[in-house]
């Protein structure tokens, strides 16, 4: 009869061989980074980067710039809070909702919405937007926010520079932008009709074109615009946040007006582009040519109800314009029908001057 092991020393062996493999473990897993389902490749230098990645944002305002902006580190910009995202009773749109339906029906725009960041000023308006699946920030403004601020009203004014407070931290962060107030209609994409000359720092809607670009005289409209960084914009910015202490009862609007008109412009540097409405128009002035307008802002305008009446008109006019073209493409006619269309009147906004002081935005 053959001898067999005692059962203790088969024990022994077992633990032994367990202990092997858990050290050669070990070691493997110290050398060889894992990749997949336990694969390994040998490196050099387990803090060697497998490409040239630039280092990533140390900031979470720095990971939402670069999560929006491409390659020429330009971004678009939007702030709403929660007035501008929730439904008034008698409407089934918010502020929020038709600025992102206009990107959907504009010619050559809805891939900007994927440069767009909308910088959100409280926790409901932040999950509106990501309801929305847009790229978010979500800016700290203490406590101010929620409800709609009345124009020129105290809470207005304070939102206002708060949002001039931030966007300077985006251009010293070396950031481009087109700033946009979220009642502003992208009807076509305005990059065609932006300069793209990198020497024009600023580029700025006006309330009425005088038929000169270049001209300080223009009423300028701090609703849209395109501003590169640069030392000139920086020091811009920080002029002109640094009026808001000795600016009681105006708006950050009315604050760089006066600056432009005190020189500052021309002791900066800048080179300031004033915008035509015939392609950035508003309800202060009107686009006279569907085939030229890039965007119409609800400017000359009071309340969030009234825009939001008034702005689904301007989306319909659009929407019916669109129709004609094609019909008339269709008919081999020419590829024009701005003089065959007209927008309706702004009957929201008029309404709202008529029971509010009159005063202009």
């Amino acid at each position: 009869m053959m001898d067999h092991c005692p059962k203790s020393s088969l024990a022994n062996i077992s633990v032994l061989s367990l202990v092997v493999v858990g050290i050669l473990y070990l070691y493997v897993s110290s050398n060889y980074p894992s990749l997949g389902y336990g694969c390994a490749i040998p490196v050099a230098n387990s803090d060697v980067r497998p490409y040239d990645a630039p280092p990533p944002p140390a900031d979470e305002l720095g990971r939402a710039l670069q999560m929006a902006a491409k390659a020429d580190r330009t971004v678009i910009l939007t702030v709403v809070n929660e007035a501008y995202t929730e439904q008034d009773v008698n409407s089934d749109k918010t502020m929020l909702d038709l600025f992102v339906d206009s990107f959907w029906l504009g010619d050559g725009t809805r891939h900007l919405l994927d440069r767009l960041l909308v910088v959100a000023v409280d926790r409901t308006a932040y999950r509106r937007c990501r309801f929305r699946r847009l790229n978010c920030y979500r800016l700290e403004t203490e406590g101010e926010g929620r409800d709609e601020k009345l124009y020129m009203s105290e809470g207005f004014v304070r939102m206002m520079w708060r949002r001039t407070q931030f966007l300077g931290e985006v251009l010293r962060k070396g950031y481009n932008f087109i700033f946009t107030d979220t009642d502003v209609m992208w009807l076509r994409n305005p990059f065609p009709w932006l300069s793209n000359n990198v020497t024009v720092d600023l580029q700025i809607s006006t309330d009425k074109f005088n038929g000169d670009p270049w001209s300080e005289r223009n009423p300028i409209n701090t609703g849209f615009y395109f501003v590169r960084s640069n030392n000139r914009t920086t020091s811009l910015f920080d002029a002109w946040y640094g009026r808001k202490a000795n600016s009681t009862g105006k708006k950050e609007q009315d604050v760089l007006i006066d600056l432009m008109h005190e020189g500052l412009f021309q002791r900066l540097g800048l080179r300031v582009r004033f915008l035509d409405t015939d392609y950035f128009s508003g309800f202060c002035r009107d686009s006279k040519d569907f085939d030229r307008v890039a965007t119409v802002h609800s400017n000359c305008c009071r309340s969030i109800k009234a825009k939001v009446f008034d702005l689904s008109v301007v989306l319909r006019d659009w929407k019916r314009y669109k129709w004609r073209r094609g019909q008339r493409k269709v008919a081999g006619g020419r590829n024009g029908t701005g003089s065959y269309n007209r927008w309706t009147p702004h009957v929201g906004c008029w309404r709202a001057w008529r029971t509010t002081p009159q005063q202009k935005q």
